[in-house]
């Protein structure tokens, strides 16, 4: 995401649920720490779509109302979590992701807005699972690095709270991975991502 919007991209981000109920967090909590991490990386917007933490559903009212929100705020490319997770919660947004992009570009229908086909989803790696991820690329986030983990360390209750201090915490598990993926494409940071479909290049200059 800094890394889009330091191209100039507009970027957004629209939250399923709260988060709650966690240790150590709370509904405002989680509000203020998402707003400071929304500060952080310039979003140009951000909204909550308002399902239930925990009990995240693939059914069809949810997938109308994503279907809507795409329809309204018209992105040209999705980022959705990966589809395969331990989080029954992160399986079932990728597949609403899935589901609601297709339903976004469908005419008569009663959903709000214009239909509207965003032309891409690409899946990032957020998984309980001990998995080693198979990316389609990895894109080069060296110099935002520090930014994602800035962004990151603003879910105090989430990532620092009650952690024991004597293991690696999620950041430097974040940061570590970042390295990697970077190391495996000759840079400093790297983010892995998968596509579905087919990407095409319009030029091998940008290949690392």
């Amino acid at each position: 995401m800094a890394l889009l919007k330091s191209q100039g991209f507009r970027v957004g981000v629209l939250d399923l649920t709260d988060g709650e109920p966690t240790p150590f967090g709370s509904p405002e909590v989680r509000h203020r720490e998402a707003a400071e991490a929304t500060a952080v990386l310039r979003l140009d917007w951000r909204d909550n779509l308002g399902l239930t933490n925990r009990r995240v559903e693939h059914d069809l009212e949810t997938r109308a109302k994503l279907a809507g929100v795409i329809r309204q705020t018209r992105p040209q490319v999705l980022f959705a979590p990966y589809w395969e997770d331990s989080h029954p919660d992160h399986v079932a947004a990728s597949s609403l992701v899935d589901a609601a992009r297709f339903w976004a570009k469908l005419t008569k229908t009663d959903l709000p807005g214009e239909p509207h086909l965003p032309s891409r989803i690409l899946y990032y790696f957020s998984v309980h699972l001990r998995i080693h991820p198979q990316p389609t690329l990895v894109i080069d986030i060296s110099e935002h690095l520090e930014t994602k983990l800035q962004a990151l360390r603003c879910y105090h209750s989430q990532f620092v709270l009650g952690r024991p201090n004597d293991r690696p915490t999620v950041i430097d598990k974040v940061r570590d991975q970042a390295r990697y993926w970077g190391w495996a494409i000759g840079t400093t940071a790297g983010e892995p991502l998968v596509s579905r479909e087919p990407l095409g290049w319009r030029s091998l200059r940008d290949l690392t």
